[in-house]
């Protein structure tokens, strides 16, 4: 794909290791419980950044992002609360986004997609944004 690969650890700097929690957008607003009012309370447990997002099949969820050392202070609150993860996780996590003109973003999404289908690859994290 007309790159290089870099050492192991050498683009480490541009991303954060965080504990990522997927939650059910549709069964918090059954339960009743809102996201500005659980996001206030999720702070203490170590909340770095609540987000909406979209499950793989498109239903609404909200991302909740921690450091990853606060990963287990964050699920105890979550179980506390009898909120259901639909996904816990570790992801590194972009400092700074990057964009590239249309043709090198295809480029590069080629070589996402061509790691993410090797069976020896377990994740893949790209800063384009």
């Amino acid at each position: 794909h007309a790159g290089n690969m870099g050492n192991a650890g050498s683009v480490g700097f541009n991303f954060k290791h965080m504990g990522v929690f997927r939650l059910d957008a549709h069964a918090l607003e059954q339960a009743g419980i809102k996201a500005d009012d659980l996001e206030l309370e999720l702070i203490d447990h170590g909340l770095e950044e609540m987000l909406e997002g979209q499950g793989e099949k498109g239903e609404p969820q909200l991302v909740v992002r921690c450091a990853f050392g606060d990963l287990g202070r964050l699920q105890r609150a979550l179980e506390e609360r009898h909120i259901k993860v639909v996904l816990a996780v570790t992801e590194y996590v972009a400092l700074n986004t990057t964009a590239l003109p249309e043709a090198q973003e295809k480029d590069v999404l080629a070589l996402v997609d061509a790691l993410e289908q090797d069976d020896d690859v377990q994740d893949v994290f790209t800063t384009l944004g």
